[in-house]
């Protein structure tokens, strides 16, 4: 006990630079590392096929405009139905980013080695101005 009270400021100093040296991992885990603008170049120049992972109200609620409908909980099931070429580059989609991570490491599990997931979700795609379609 005498060795935390004597060397506190060592022990501040340890848990700080813990916590920068993780901060990116945190930052990182909050959505997709794909900016709205390299998911426009994609599907202009790759005819890349973008699938939201939200839930059905959320879908016609406001999706990206093009967007084929996947729920994440039937994403493993039908993804080879919907994208038949896994050349392709695919983009998820959601509504933050949180699905549509966890549905880019399911498409890379089955072979899609193009699968990205949009950084911001459709608020990130709604806050560069993008196009959205309802219903």
């Amino acid at each position: 006990m005498k060795f935390l009270i004597d060397n506190w400021t060592l022990i501040l100093v340890a848990l700080a630079s813990g916590g920068l040296l993780l901060w990116p991992s945190i930052k990182g885990a909050a959505g997709g590392t794909l900016s709205a603008a390299a998911a426009v170049q994609l599907i202009n120049r790759e005819r890349a096929v973008v699938i939201d992972v939200c839930e059905v109200h959320e879908f016609a609620a406001g999706h990206v405009a093009g967007a084929k409908h996947i729920p994440l909980a039937e994403l493993a099931k039908k993804l080879p139905e919907v994208v038949k070429n896994k050349e392709l580059p695919v983009i998820f989609t959601c509504q933050s980013g949180m699905r549509s991570k966890s549905a880019a490491g399911i498409a890379k599990a089955q072979g899609y080695a193009n699968a990205q997931s949009l950084a911001g979700g459709l608020k990130g795609w709604q806050e560069a101005s993008l196009p959205i379609e309802k219903g």
